[in-house]
């Protein structure tokens, strides 16, 4: 275990709560241990370790570190890694791409998958767009954490989400009767409903989508429409 692994496993150790592990492990259905630390304390624990390291000021994507820490159990270490990687968005390389995807094809749950599409693939895409083809691999993909990933990496673009890219993927996986993509395909056409509530409803309405994306994809659109009418 390498210097900075074992000083930020000391940081967790000394702070983990046990009274919180059993509510944290079965909220995330026991798919992974915990520590018991809760995110805002996770997030300063985190901070104090950076303050300590300067890990995230190189000039390179510390891989080796990263791997470290998602090959540990606790869930914790996970976050704290997506965390570091999504802060060091402006040093990723082209090459980083097979280490992305194996962050979210290992240790796949929801909420390491929600980490990384929109904060980690979504600025790699923005920053190396000759490598989308990946993507649209994604999208397509047998496994459905890099389906949920190309539905939801541009999450966070609105205006400069590419439209048609976003609906050819929901399209795609339209009629995947797993919950996870369902869910996904209505998140990502919620929030850019925000941004283009007219496409968005037309692309909804025109389509053959499950009544949960339709649901959830539909929720900003009423609740503006609902606000005017008062």
């Amino acid at each position: 275990m390498s210097e900075q692994v074992s000083k930020l496993k000391a940081l967790f150790d000394e702070n983990k709560n046990a009274a919180n592990t059993g509510p944290m492990e079965a909220y995330m259905k026991h798919h992974f241990p915990f520590l018991g630390i809760k995110a805002p304390e996770r997030t300063r624990l985190t901070r104090q370790f950076l303050n300590e390291t300067a890990i995230h000021k190189g000039k390179t994507l510390p891989v080796s570190f990263l791997k470290e820490l998602w090959a540990l159990p606790e869930r914790e270490y996970h976050y704290t890694a997506i965390e570091i990687t999504a802060r060091m968005h402006k040093v990723y390389e082209k090459e980083h791409l097979p280490f992305f995807e194996e962050l979210i094809v290992t240790n796949s749950w929801w909420d390491s998958v929600d980490g990384l599409a929109p904060n980690v693939l979504g600025p790699y895409f923005k920053a190396y767009p000759d490598r989308l083809h990946h993507a649209d691999k994604w999208a397509l993909h047998e496994n459905m954490w890099l389906r949920r990933t190309a539905i939801l990496y541009q999450l966070k673009e609105k205006e400069q989400t590419d439209e048609e890219r976003l609906f050819r993927y929901c399209r795609k996986n339209a009629q995947d009767p797993e919950f996870f993509i369902r869910k996904a395909i209505g998140w990502a056409l919620r929030e850019y409903s925000k941004t283009k509530p007219g496409p968005v409803e037309n692309f909804i309405d025109k389509e053959s989508l499950s009544n949960l994306s339709k649901r959830e994809g539909l929720k900003q659109i009423q609740r503006v429409k609902k606000e005017c009418s008062w």
